[in-house]
């Protein structure tokens, strides 16, 4: 069994995710369950400049989408709440769309590069409260900017003890140390592997332990083929997954890994 938890619909910028790719290369890659957010959600662009108002969608909006995705296929997909804490907040909304679809919620998730807001923010507060009084897991991208540090993930979960956070990347662009301390250290801190080498996986598994760490890629970022290759045709990172890693770490770990761990986290 294979539990994506970092999967991916919506249309921002050159990127343009959709439900049928998801679908396609679940079945053909041999993934069980995904975990996904709509991207539209996104509140910068890559250059930390505003999205336009034509490409800008209202958290809600952003929400039901994934909603409306699990609803459609509650058997393979889980929604992951995309929030906008630099224009939006917790607020009575949020709150009654999650209580009345809470079936289908698995995870909120948050992207501070591309919201321009630090996760231990004040305004980060009210959600992360909202997740504590849902019993629902926080997925944070990180890497990228000082918004989006570990330590920033790290400091939120030292404050909500009775949260689960997810450091999605571990460091996006790092070697992923930092990450794997932090969260050593931490007992409601968690990694995903989007973008992170399997022997960096592998010296997680050794200096942590296999308990706090789960299988997630992004998909399908590079395409419908994400799990095979990148967009500019290089293998992908996560044939290994699949194809050696079982190889490289135990039986149980290897199983904690790709689909354990998910179960217990997302409630499945």
């Amino acid at each position: 069994m294979i539990i994506d938890a970092h999967v991916h619909i919506g249309k921002m910028l050159e990127f343009d995710m959709k439900k049928s790719e998801v679908l396609y290369s679940m079945e053909k890659y041999g993934i069980d369950y995904s975990i996904v957010s709509d991207c539209r959600a996104a509140e910068f662009d890559d250059d930390l400049k505003p999205l336009p108002i034509e490409c800008s969608f209202s958290q809600l909006e952003c929400a039901k989408g994934a909603v409306d995705f699990a609803k459609e296929y509650p058997d393979k997909i889980g929604a992951a709440l995309w929030l906008k804490p630099f224009n939006e907040c917790a607020d009575r909304e949020l709150y009654d769309f999650i209580e009345e679809n809470r079936k289908y919620i698995k995870a909120l998730k948050f992207h501070p590069y591309q919201s321009k807001y630090p996760f231990d923010g004040e305004k980060m507060v009210g959600y992360v409260e909202l997740a504590e009084e849902f019993s629902l897991p926080i997925i944070s991208h990180t890497g990228g900017s000082d918004e989006a540090s570990c330590r920033r993930v790290y400091n939120m979960a030292k404050r909500y003890p009775n949260v689960n956070f997810i450091m999605g990347h571990m460091g996006l662009g790092t070697d992923n140390s930092e990450a794997i301390e932090l969260i050593g250290s931490l007992p409601n801190l968690y990694g995903d592997t989007a973008w992170v080498p399997v022997e960096n996986t592998i010296k997680f598994i050794k200096e942590v332990n296999a308990d706090r760490i789960i299988f997630g890629s992004d998909n399908p970022i590079d395409g419908k083929d994400t799990y095979a290759q990148n967009r500019v045709g290089q293998p992908s990172m996560y044939i290994p997954y699949f194809n050696e890693l079982k190889n490289l770490i135990s039986e149980e770990s290897y199983e904690k890994l790709m689909y354990l761990n998910a179960k217990k986290l997302f409630k499945l």
